[in-house]
């Protein structure tokens, strides 16, 4: 059973994780009949701690404390991604998850734990916008960019920023049961759980490659989304052999013709739903889809998420109309 619950900072911290694990586990919900947890904020580099936001945070807690530990969390901070982590936190990391701790990192706090070799072998997940350089890093760990935690073993990695909540909700829920995790919730005024990952949130230009004998049939694309296109129409269009237009495609974008159609309609779909209230037929329609239920299986497939669910995202609860 989860009694102790230590959070690491390290310099520069950012408040906001931090906010959301103070939160979760510190405050004293026993009027509600919750657990209280023995809990506190723990420095890895003295006792007074910068964040980005340009205030202090002063903790008497050294390493020491994690040794009492049930479970073990570390909010991001500046530059961790490519900064370099104090040993003797690593080693305590480590001991810890020997000893059958638990550890949760938020956002690049993903970073420490893999610099204390706890994400070899292991699923994980960080902010996407990071994901590469995790992976970069630590090429044995086994990174998702696409949800919004993961747990393995001891471990439980998670997203950018609200993924906090999300994985710290995870750890009641498992820990408690679903009331406890529910009421937590409710007295935050946050979802108990949110469907779909990290995709439906991740920007994705056009490709910046050179395009120097298909960029005319890319622009012809880009602007006829809602059109049957085929290879072989577009070959024609480029005044080349489909087998030849296919492989001077991927030479230049990186894809095949399909993908990047995919991608395209995908793309001018979240336009649409985010700014226009149009029907998802009609989108379908728009964007070259055809139906509402093709939209909504490669949104799911592509966003893990549905049309409509994507628009309450970004638009809110009143926004849209039709079924999704």
């Amino acid at each position: 059973m989860l009694r102790n619950v230590a959070v690491v900072l390290l310099d520069v911290v950012h408040p906001f994780e931090l906010g959301v694990l103070c939160e979760v586990f510190g405050h004293d919900r026993s009027d509600d009949g919750l657990p209280v947890y023995d809990f506190a904020v723990v420095s890895a580099a003295g006792p007074r701690l910068r964040t980005h936001a340009g205030f202090e945070i002063a903790t008497p807690h050294g390493l020491d404390r994690l040794e009492e530990a049930d479970l073990i969390a570390l909010p991001t901070g500046g530059d961790y991604p490519t900064r370099a982590y104090p040993e003797e936190l690593l080693t305590a990391l480590r001991h810890a998850a020997g000893r059958g701790a638990r550890l949760l990192s938020v956002c690049t706090g993903a970073f420490v734990l893999g610099a204390a070799g706890l994400l070899d072998g292991r699923r994980c997940t960080t902010h996407w916008r990071h994901a590469r350089a995790l992976a970069e890093r630590f090429p044995r760990a086994i990174v998702d960019p696409g949800v919004l935690y993961i747990e393995e073993g001891p471990v439980i990695t998670s997203a950018g920023t609200a993924a906090a909540i999300d994985a710290s909700l995870h750890v009641l829920r498992q820990e408690h049961g679903p009331r406890v995790a529910n009421t937590v919730a409710r007295r935050m005024v946050v979802p108990p759980h949110r469907d779909g990952g990290q995709a439906q949130y991740i920007e994705r230009p056009l490709p910046s490659a050179r395009c120097d004998t298909v960029g005319t049939v890319l622009a012809w694309m880009e602007h006829h989304l809602d059109r049957e296109i085929t290879v072989e129409g577009l070959a024609e269009r480029a005044h080349m052999s489909p087998r030849t237009f296919a492989r001077r495609f991927r030479q230049e974008t990186g894809t095949t013709p399909y993908r990047w159609l995919l991608r395209q309609r995908i793309l001018l779909s979240q336009q649409l739903l985010e700014t226009t209230d149009d029907t998802v037929e009609t989108i379908a329609g728009r964007t070259g889809f055809g139906t509402a239920a093709l939209l909504r299986h490669h949104f799911l497939r592509t966003l893990e998420t549905t049309p409509h669910a994507y628009r309450r995202t970004f638009r809110g609860p009143s926004a849209g109309a039709g079924p999704s």
